[in-house]
């Protein structure tokens, strides 16, 4: 078999929602064998997140959610009731055997049960134990419960995202959730690397709120360098133009002129060649000064012909440019297709046998990611993760 990148490394996922099940699901692909820890009875909150559901051989919604199928692959499930003695009991003896632990509790959760990163660190030295929450373990919100809605707006995404005259708006997908299981995935790499080195395990402090924060990236830096509060630009860029959607004859298109010589191009192409000799368009700095005048000339030039026929022209040139596509023409893509974005998996509940899922982006040419777990029914693999941590029979 194939090796992969952590083989070896075991990962008890105390967490549930998004943003410690996408950490524990990367840590799978790439290897770990993951526990996934679930309350009897109930299992992760997203199993009932739907519609949609995996559907069965009649066509009836199954108790599986499409949203719980998105961040629980390559993991096992057992239910243990952590309030009880005999689950924190067995929680301890699987942590005989764990190198990380990922728990998304509110801050001070999980210390009612015995479990808490100081009550069991002296025990497990070299666990790497990694806290979830939504504003950190420390600060005057660390007691709040954290939703990616309300990190989106509180750290301060929103105040980018929209129309200038519109509502602020959130990005369509739980992306502070998602990157906080990035960044907290990331943290855990480290920490094993650390421990490798030392035999020293850590606690690990992501929030949503500092990840959220931290991916402001060049608009936070800009703000911090002028203090200055950027507005929204819509599909605009702060620094570029012309960089944004554009209307055609039929579909919109997505144009990205990121220098003097791109926007040359682009004015060649659409039949405007001397618009880009005029002084106030000539450079990128002038044409963000004069942005509305630069994107009213260069949208009614391109209303005249079709999407299709702008793409083909701008890749000629070598101006950057792209379709603005739904989910359906994503996954239809032919280049998205050979890069294998869209995986299937067997699934016991599905009619179909199987489930679609999205791919893991990364390509490792040692050690590839693989699938070897669908996403598994609540308390589907007790007797083998006992027998395999622990040596039940």
């Amino acid at each position: 078999m194939t090796p992969t990148a952590l083989a070896g490394v075991r990962v008890l996922d105390l967490s549930r929602i998004l943003a410690g099940p996408s950490a524990a699901q990367l840590l799978g692909d790439l290897g770990a064998d993951v526990v996934k820890v679930e309350k009897p009875g109930e299992g992760d909150d997203t199993r009932k997140w739907g519609p949609p559901f995996v559907e069965d051989a009649d066509g009836e919604p199954t108790t599986e959610s499409a949203y719980y199928l998105c961040a629980n692959r390559n993991k096992r499930s057992i239910e243990v009731d952590i309030a009880s003695t005999e689950g924190q009991a067995l929680i301890m003896r699987l942590l005989e055997h764990a190198d990380v632990l990922v728990e998304n509790y509110k801050v001070g959760g999980l210390s009612a049960y015995g479990l808490s990163y100081d009550q069991i660190k002296a025990r497990f030295p070299r666990l790497v134990y990694c806290s979830i929450t939504g504003f950190g373990q420390t600060g005057p919100y660390a007691a709040r419960a954290g939703y990616d809605f309300l990190i989106q707006g509180m750290g301060g995404i929103m105040s980018l995202t929209g129309e200038p005259d519109g509502q602020p708006m959130k990005v369509g997908v739980g992306i502070a959730d998602v990157m906080t299981g990035m960044y907290a995935a990331v943290g855990i790499l480290a920490a094993l690397r650390h421990r490798d080195l030392t035999g020293q395990g850590q606690h690990i402090d992501v929030s949503l709120l500092d990840t959220q924060v931290a991916w402001l990236i060049n608009a936070g830096t800009s703000h911090l360098n002028t203090r200055e509060n950027p507005v929204r630009l819509g599909n605009g860029h702060p620094n570029i133009v012309p960089y944004q959607v554009f209307p055609t004859a039929d579909d919109p298109i997505i144009i990205a002129a990121g220098n003097d010589s791109q926007f040359r191009k682009l004015c060649d192409i659409a039949d405007i060649p001397a618009i880009a000799a005029e002084p106030k368009f000539a450079t990128n700095a002038s044409r963000v000064i004069n942005r509305q005048a630069v994107v009213d000339i260069v949208s009614e030039a391109l209303r005249k012909k079709s999407r299709v026929h702008w793409l083909a022209e701008c890749e000629k040139v070598g101006v950057p440019s792209g379709p603005v596509n739904n989910l359906e023409q994503v996954f239809s893509d032919p280049h998205i297709q050979h890069r294998g974005a869209e995986v299937s998996m067997p699934h016991p509940l599905a009619g179909s046998g199987h489930v679609s899922l999205i791919a893991n982006p990364l390509k490792l040419s040692e050690t590839p990611v693989q699938y070897r777990h669908t996403p598994p029914i609540r308390n589907q693999h007790e007797e083998e993760i006992l027998r395999d941590w622990l040596g039940q029979h």
